[in-house]
């Protein structure tokens, strides 16, 4: 499969590569999202050394190192002499970088592992010799954490030292339907609404076979390839993962607010709030608040979501039903799926609407902020803001087998009254958002009142 996207990467690592100095840049973002295929696709015509750490004691690695260097140099006595220790690779480094030339330390967390001061010797290597030299240093990491904690916190040995760093992240939707240019927007959307943006999942559906099968293949069954996969990164990420696991489940309930997560969970709420906080680090969860927030972060209104399309699945069906799928019932996981699948994408498809109305610019006034908009009992799934021109738009999405008519709109323009922003001083935009299209109705109060409306993902506004 061709490589896809990953432009904004792809052109930051050539700016840097074009620097006359030595680079040293950080690349990190959760287990299996693209980034040793990011590296490679950078490298693949460029001088470099590609060293993949292993869980294995120190001594081995090293010895792999020095399988790669030694190769790279053409160097048979270095091949049978090795490296007895770190500090000796550094010092080939200096003497034997002439020419700009890419150092890659793929799994940097691995090393680690097997020695807890690698960042002060990866600090003092580079510090007394690499920095001398033109190289092109790139650490990887799966573990966000540890990536963190040894490459980028103010406390890491190596902090101050990297010229640049990558947090990779899921594809959009709009990128990860590239995996699958012949099918439909619902289509695309049902894959979405389990592997999310991550590369790595998205290869595994077959775009040839139905959604049923896909997910049996590749999900339930105690052998598939996404089976477990949750448990991996929560065992790479937290030494002790039950409470976090507690945690992640209770959101995937629906549980999103302080007090329901202390209720479903039994947490105290002082130690809650320190888990949470690391939740959002890793990017799991994200906390949400009203768009129109004026401080979002003393927000008492703020609910907490599972960041992640496949956690949401796995927490919502695979987790309930692990008896069923691992004494082989797979029909009966498959239908709970089947029953309640079409509420998750419908959801999704209102999450999209905001990355959709960004895809027409030129339509709408340059947009600041944009996300959903709450207030006791009633919901806006989409407001978009400018605060400098005072512009607003609200925006309504139906994933039904149903025409939207006026009535939606007519509460949408309802529901705009209750937002209490720049009320006596704003200009106002309306766009619906429909799977199955538009009445006649609609379609003609559309061109009256010039609402914009987008069936699916595209503008089909009469006017």
């Amino acid at each position: 499969m061709k490589f896809i996207n990953r432009e904004r990467e792809l052109n930051a690592l050539g700016k840097f590569w074009l620097e006359k100095d030595p680079q040293l840049i950080v690349i990190y973002g959760k287990r299996r999202i693209g980034k040793t295929e990011l590296i490679k696709q950078f490298i693949k015509d460029k001088p470099h050394i590609y060293f993949l750490a292993q869980r294995i004691n120190e001594n081995e690695n090293l010895k792999s190192l020095c399988d790669e260097i030694s190769g790279f140099f053409s160097d048979e006595i270095l091949k049978r002499a090795g490296f007895p220790e770190w500090k000796l690779f550094f010092e080939y480094g200096q003497y034997h970088i002439k020419d700009r030339t890419i150092l890659v330390f793929d799994e940097f967390p691995y090393l680690a592992d097997a020695n807890k001061g690698i960042s002060s010797i990866f600090q003092a290597g580079w510090d007394e010799y690499l920095k001398n030299v033109p190289a092109f240093l790139i650490l990887c990491g799966s573990s966000i954490a540890m990536m963190e904690s040894e490459t980028l916190s103010h406390k890491a040995p190596l902090y101050g030292r990297r010229t640049g760093q990558i947090l990779l992240k899921p594809f959009s939707f709009s990128d990860a339907a590239k995996f699958y240019p012949n099918l439909s927007f619902d289509r695309c959307l049902e894959f979405y609404s389990i592997a999310g943006g991550n590369p790595s999942y998205l290869k595994r559906f077959d775009p040839t076979a139905s959604l049923e099968k896909n997910i049996v293949e590749n999900i339930l069954q105690p052998e598939a390839f996404l089976y477990s996969e949750i448990d991996f990164l929560l065992r790479e990420e937290l030494r002790e993962p039950r409470n976090y696991f507690a945690i992640l489940k209770a959101v995937s309930l629906s549980k999103n607010r302080i007090s329901e997560i202390v209720n479903e969970t039994g947490l105290a709420k002082s130690i809650l709030h320190k888990y949470l906080f690391i939740l959002e680090d890793l990017h799991l969860i994200q906390k949400e608040v009203p768009v129109t927030e004026k401080n979002p972060l003393k927000s008492r209104k703020g609910v907490y979501k599972l960041q992640d399309q496949f956690f949401k699945f796995w927490f919502r069906y695979i987790l309930p039903n692990r008896g069923n799928i691992e004494s082989g019932r797979t029909s009966e996981a498959l239908a709970r799926i089947k029953d309640d699948f079409p509420s998750v994408v419908a959801s999704n498809y209102e999450d999209l609407t905001g990355e959709i109305i960004r895809g027409y610019k030129d339509r709408f006034f340059p947009i600041e902020k944009a996300g959903r908009w709450w207030d006791r009992n009633e919901e806006i799934d989409i407001v978009a803001l400018n605060e400098k021109q005072r512009n607003i738009l609200f925006g309504e999405a139906k994933w039904s087998r149903r025409p939207v008519g006026v009535d939606v709109y007519e509460n949408l323009k309802r529901k705009s009254q209750l937002v209490d922003w720049n009320r006596r001083d704003r200009t106002e935009q309306f766009c619906l958002f429909s799977r199955s299209g538009y009445t006649e109705a609609m379609l003609k109060l559309a061109k009256k009142d010039k609402i914009v409306l987008f069936h699916k993902d595209k503008i089909v506004s009469p006017f």
